[in-house]
């Protein structure tokens, strides 16, 4: 590790030392300091901000708006196969590429395309 390294997890040693001593006289009832959580179990702020953290990855994770959901039956099966009754999209070193033909697997409702 680097110096620049070394020096910030001794940092945050400290810290987490002196958050102990804190809570340690919270617990005692020599201090006055509002407490994260009501529960009567003690918890670090540094794991109350971790939690924090990760609910606001999950709340800015995007929406699932590409995933295909038969209008018919609700499904999320389905078969994809080469609809060769129209012409080729792509053709390169000799193999054609053709459009996808979507089926529900439940109730074999066929996607336009």
């Amino acid at each position: 590790m680097t110096e620049f390294e070394d020096k910030v997890l001794e940092l945050l040693g400290t810290i987490n030392e002196k958050l102990d001593k804190v809570l340690e006289s919270k617990s005692s009832g020599g201090s006055v300091i509002s407490r994260a959580g009501s529960s009567g179990s003690s918890v670090k702020p540094s794991a109350v901000v971790d939690k924090q953290e990760e609910e606001e990855k999950v709340k800015e994770a995007p929406p699932i708006e590409g995933r295909r959901v038969c209008p018919k039956c609700s499904g999320k099966d389905f078969n994809e196969q080469e609809d060769k009754t129209k012409k080729p999209l792509h053709q390169m070193g000799g193999i054609k590429i053709y459009p996808k033909k979507v089926t529900c697997k439940s109730c074999g409702y066929v996607f336009p395309n």
